[in-house]
C-alpha cells in the first residue's frame, strides 16, 4: 500500500510541480497584452483564448496535487475537534460518498465529451480559432488523476486506522 501512495504522489507532485510554471507563462502574456493592447494600440486576436486555455489547463491538471497537499477549500469547523482516527474515518466516509462518485462521473462524462471533440476535430467559433481537443482532453485526465489521488488518500486514511498494515503514517 505504501508504495502505492508513494508511486500516485510522485506522478501527481510532478504534474503539479511542471505544470505550475504555466502561471508565469500567463503572467508574462497578459502583461504582453496590456503592453501591445495599451501603448502600442495592437492588441492580438490569439492572447485572450491562449490565456483561457492555459489557465484552464493550469487549474486542472494541478488539482490532483493540491488535494494531495490538502489545498483544497474545506470546512473544518467540526473536524478539527475529532481525534486523529475519527477524522481518518470521516474523511473516508466523505470520500465514498462524495467524492469518488462525482470524480467516477465526471471521468466517465469527460472521456465522452473529449472523444467527441477529437472525432470532429473541433476549434473556437473565434477568429483564431484554435484546437479545443487537447485542452478538452485535459478534463479526463485530471479526474483521473484526482481519482488516484483519492485512492491514495483513502490508503493513507486506512493506514492510521490500521497502522500494522504498513509503516505509512500521515
Amino acid at each position: 500500500m505504501d508504495t502505492y501512495v508513494t508511486v500516485i504522489e510522485k506522478i501527481n507532485a510532478w504534474f503539479g510541480k511542471t505544470f505550475s510554471w504555466i502561471a508565469l507563462l500567463l503572467m508574462v502574456l497578459t502583461v504582453l497584452e496590456v503592453v501591445l493592447r495599451r501603448f502600442f494600440n495592437s492588441p492580438t486576436i490569439w492572447n485572450f483564448e491562449t490565456c483561457t486555455h492555459l489557465f484552464g489547463l493550469n487549474f486542472m491538471i494541478a488539482s490532483a496535487f493540491t488535494l494531495m497537499q490538502d489545498g483544497h477549500v474545506s470546512v473544518d469547523i467540526f473536524r478539527s475537534r475529532l481525534s486523529k482516527k475519527r477524522k481518518a474515518l470521516l474523511d473516508i466516509f466523505c470520500y465514498l460518498i462524495f467524492f469518488f462518485p462525482f470524480t467516477i462521473v465526471m471521468l466517465w462524462k469527460g472521456i465522452d465529451y473529449a472523444q467527441i471533440s477529437w472525432s470532429t476535430r473541433e476549434t473556437s467559433w473565434s477568429v483564431f480559432a484554435p484546437p479545443l481537443y487537447p485542452i478538452k482532453t485535459v478534463i479526463p485526465l485530471s479526474f483521473l488523476l484526482l481519482i488516484l489521488q483519492g485512492v491514495a488518500n483513502v490508503t493513507r486514511r486506512v493506514l492510521i486506522l490500521n497502522p500494522s498494515k504498513g509503516d505509512f503514517h500521515d
